[in-house]
Parts: C-alpha cells; sequence; structure tokens
C-alpha cells in the first residue's frame, strides 16, 4: 500500500497530468505484480476522495498524427517534443503541491 492520502475536496480545481513515460518503468521482473497492485491502489485512493478524472496508456504501436490549427492533419508529432509513451493519470486537485504529493 502507498503513504499517498487523498483529501476530497470542494472549490476551485486544476486538472493535473502525470504522466509514466516506458522509459522510466524500469522494475525488475518479479516486482511487476507489487508494482500493479500498489499502482492500482493508488489509483482506487484518488477515485475514492473524488480527485480521479481519468487514465490510461499510449498505444506505441499507433503512430501520432499531428493537427494544426487549420485542421490539416500530417503524420508524427512535433519534431522538437519528446515521443509519447507509457501511461498517464489526470486528476483534479486545487493545487500544484497537493497534485505532486
Amino acid at each position: 500500500m502507498t503513504d499517498i492520502k487523498f483529501q476530497k475536496r470542494r472549490g476551485a480545481l486544476a486538472k493535473y497530468l502525470i504522466s509514466f513515460p516506458s522509459a522510466a518503468m524500469v522494475v525488475p521482473d518479479g516486482d511487476w505484480e507489487a508494482v500493479g497492485r500498489d499502482s492500482h491502489a493508488v489509483i482506487d485512493e484518488a477515485k475514492a476522495a473524488g480527485v480521479y478524472v481519468f487514465g490510461g496508456g499510449i498505444d506505441e504501436a499507433v503512430p501520432p498524427a499531428l493537427v494544426s490549427a487549420d485542421g490539416a492533419v500530417a503524420e508524427g508529432g512535433y519534431p522538437w517534443a519528446p515521443r509519447l509513451d507509457g501511461g498517464f493519470t489526470v486528476l483534479e486537485l486545487p493545487s500544484r503541491e497537493e497534485a505532486v504529493a
């Protein structure tokens, strides 16, 4: 289990993206079950506190598409941007400090 405790919140809230790039997920083979269990526990706690918005993973087999302001679509992403991969979670909280915690 985790030491993170979410509080139910009311009032002005902002959404915060927490990303988990594939390269950051360096986990020994025998620890994947525990990592999965612990990460689901954190998500369950965020849902119970009412701060979870949504989350998921990016399918790395699907190439990115860049949509410009005029609606034109081109293959690939921004050349200067890092590749998007891994997973993400969006939480809604009153402050950045609480999102980081």
